[in-house]
């Protein structure tokens, strides 16, 4: 994903969008995310103890945040950035000519980085495996997040919204509004309702993964067939009851993003509370709300097995008792990375999360939302 800052290269309304969080690094992202083995790489993870987490999450945003403002260490996309398992930036390097050559570079750079001891171990990487010290290209094109703030924010007057789904009734033809008047619209009349109770802060999440999932782009759509401005399988938009003529209906996948979200919550909660009950109350809604965004990326009954799996919840079990030691974004991330390479966990999981975060931040960092209510909890 480029700059919201820059301007860069425009992607065509019609180019299949995949998601920002799923480009690792350019010269091994035939490497899927979930593998299974617990060698190479994952051996690493695994054999990392649990209080490496803290401080990750910012660590995490630091380095998700020059990409995204194309700033930092990414100030050229023609670059890959290497992290540790901490999310500790530890170099960088400019890419070669081809894939071959950027791979070969990234790997001599893993070797000088533990010969400097800048880390305790590395591991070569190539097109189908991972390598260590991580590596995130800083070429992501997919979505141009300043285009898909704007996009947001109604400032063209193709990107508005207008029009009915079920009983929402939303501006009109000759007076249409923004995708975010129209979030809000939907939260409101759905609220009062009583059709939810889900934590404030998460629909102020819920902009920001408009953003991340598909530059807020009407007919964005996946190479997993995923729909719309807010990417809804085949599955959940089954589950809305929503036809094939509505699938990219904005207000549709709004009013069907808010049932999911509830549906998640709903189905968490008791195990949430079951694992994190005792966090003073603050820390557990932040985590809890982190842990509901990771739901809608990778599917409840996935972070639920991180609550509650014999094998997969260890973290947490650790992250329960000594939680004075780490913040909310530090155990929701650390129960993801301990895990990652089972579950088809990957390191997309952890990106995901930092990107929406990130993105709501620049919507709230907007002349037109900053001094806002829905910018007060951010």
């Amino acid at each position: 994903m480029n700059s919201r800052f820059a301007s860069l290269r425009q992607l065509a309304l019609t180019f299949i969008l995949v998601l920002l969080v799923q480009a690792p690094a350019a010269a091994e992202q035939n490497q899927e995310d979930s593998e299974n083995a617990e060698t190479g790489w994952t051996s690493i993870v695994r054999a990392s103890p649990y209080w490496v987490s803290q401080g990750v999450y910012q660590n995490i945003l630091t380095i998700r945040s020059w990409v995204l403002k194309e700033s930092g260490y990414c100030s050229s996309p023609d670059r890959h950035i290497l992290f540790d398992m901490r999310g500790q930036f530890l170099g960088w390097i400019s890419n070669g000519d081809d894939s071959a050559t950027t791979q070969k570079r990234l790997n001599d750079t893993r070797r000088s980085l533990h010969e400097k001891g800048l880390t305790d171990e590395w591991l070569a990487g190539d097109a189908n495996t991972k390598g260590y010290p991580f590596a995130l290209a800083c070429d992501q094109p997919h979505v141009n997040l300043n285009l898909a703030v704007g996009r947001y924010l109604g400032s063209e007057a193709k990107d508005r919204v207008w029009g009915n789904w079920d009983d929402l009734s939303f501006a009109t033809r000759e007076q249409p509004g923004s995708l975010h008047n129209a979030l809000m619209y939907t939260v409101q009349h759905r609220s009062e309702q009583n059709r939810f109770t889900l934590p404030p802060v998460l629909l102020n999440y819920l902009a920001g993964q408009i953003l991340i999932e598909s530059g807020g782009q009407a007919r964005a759509h996946s190479q997993a067939d995923a729909k719309g401005i807010l990417q809804l399988s085949p599955a959940a938009l089954k589950d809305c009851r929503i036809k094939p003529r509505n699938y990219w209906h904005r207000l549709a996948q709004i009013d069907c993003a808010l049932r999911l979200m509830q549906q998640n919550a709903r189905n968490l909660h008791p195990v949430f509370e079951a694992r994190f009950g005792h966090l003073p109350e603050n820390k557990r809604n932040a985590l809890f709300v982190l842990m509901l965004i990771q739901s809608y990326h990778g599917g409840a009954g996935r972070v639920q097995a991180l609550l509650d799996d014999e094998t997969l919840a260890k973290p947490a079990k650790y992250f329960a008792a000594n939680h004075e030691r780490f913040t909310a974004g530090d155990i929701a991330f650390g129960m993801v990375f301990h895990n990652l390479g089972r579950d088809r966990l990957g390191l997309a999981s952890l990106y995901y999360v930092a990107d929406v975060q990130l993105a709501t931040g620049a919507l709230c960092r907007t002349a037109k939302l900053k001094a806002t209510e829905f910018c007060a909890q951010i």
